[in-house]
């Protein structure tokens, strides 16, 4: 592996280590000092902090469903999806947007996924308002994950350089 190579994984690596500390130390603060479905607000009301757990998907889909079931959908197939996300990100020749875009889905991936082996759920507590604009409640691993969707998709449709698409 050529020098390149070598500090783009590194760089891959620290962002997706940063991006699992800085949700698990959100997490842990919320945890520890916010009272579950209080509100607090950060901003008037447009940032508001609300500690709920999410025993679902995004938005809390999913949480009725039988144990089994939430055990695949949940645990399993997103810890595949990580491996799969992991080996394509250390193995293939990526641009530098889809590097940094797959490091924050990973990190993000793998924030909530240690929430729900460890807590059986995973810690929300973010909330945007700003009147049309309206989230459900978040963690920052969530935001992660966004932000290397956005990224993705942004690289992937104007290339980084003329004519360059990821090489995923």
């Amino acid at each position: 592996m050529n020098k390149k190579h070598m500090v783009k994984k590194l760089l891959a690596a620290a962002l997706i280590i940063l991006n699992i500390g800085c949700d698990q130390i959100s997490k842990s603060v919320v945890r520890g000092n916010i009272r579950f479905h209080e509100k607090i607000e950060l901003v008037n009301e447009n940032l508001i902090l609300t500690k709920v757990e999410n025993r679902g998907a995004f938005l809390g889909l999913g949480h009725t469903l039988p144990p089994p079931v939430r055990l695949i959908l949940f645990l399993a197939l997103p810890f595949a999806v990580m491996v799969v996300m992991l080996f394509m990100l250390f193995r293939k020749n990526l641009n530098k947007g889809s590097l940094i875009g797959l490091s924050f889905i990973i990190g993000g991936g793998l924030g909530n996924l240690y929430d729900r082996i460890v807590y059986g759920s995973v810690t929300d507590f973010l909330h945007i308002n700003l009147g049309v604009f309206k989230t459900g409640i978040f963690n920052m691993a969530d935001f992660s994950i966004v932000i290397g969707v956005t990224i993705l998709v942004f690289f992937n449709l104007f290339g980084e350089k003329k004519g360059e698409t990821a090489k995923v």
